[in-house]
């Protein structure tokens, strides 16, 4: 593998993306009884707009900060304890939802492509946060089920992530073009 060589504007989509991330997680949508945020939204958005290799360094920049204490993370926490948490699993989770969602848009940029790859990445995050959540949750409460999991932590989410992801695939088609940051035409 080449050397992959950022210049200035590189960095400078990287760094905005971070704080839209940030900005995106602190935002919380009332759902039900189950709020969400848009921080799903704003990771999809990132590697639509960015790619995978800038995209996924903005994922890393957002997580990392957030571990050494930013508040970037919903409900303005950051530190280790959020990550070591019942939720961290789905933070980190986003690391292997952009190289997932990367891997394929480096193939097609085409729309319902972008789509697929985004709920395959969604897919890849909600596993990778629900056994997080389920050993997590195991070590500091008490056993949880699969099912159990899934109820609580990923099947009132999946309608509000779905519609994140619709609007995440027309804001990188249409922002993408002007910006001059797509990887493939």
């Amino acid at each position: 593998m080449g050397k992959t060589k950022f210049k200035t504007i590189d960095i400078a989509y990287i760094g905005l993306m971070v704080a839209v991330m940030a900005v995106c997680s602190w935002i919380t949508v009332p759902y039900f009884a189950v709020p969400f945020t848009l921080q799903t939204f704003a990771v999809f958005v990132t590697i639509g707009l960015l790619g995978m290799e800038r995209g996924l360094i903005a994922v890393l920049v957002y997580i990392i900060l957030g571990l050494i204490g930013v508040p970037v993370f919903a409900g303005f926490k950051g530190g280790a304890s959020v990550l070591m948490g019942t939720t961290g699993g789905y933070i980190i989770g986003f690391i292997f939802s952009a190289l997932v969602t990367g891997l394929i848009l480096k193939k097609s940029r085409k729309v319902w492509v972008m789509a697929l790859a985004m709920v395959l990445g969604l897919i890849v995050c909600y596993a990778f946060g629900t056994a997080w959540f389920m050993v997590v949750y195991a070590k500091t409460k008490a056993s949880v089920g699969l099912w159990t999991a899934l109820t609580w932590c990923v099947i009132p989410f999946i309608i509000p992530d779905l519609c994140k992801i619709a609007v995440a695939v027309v804001i990188s088609k249409r922002v993408g073009k002007y910006l001059n940051t797509e990887v493939v035409a």
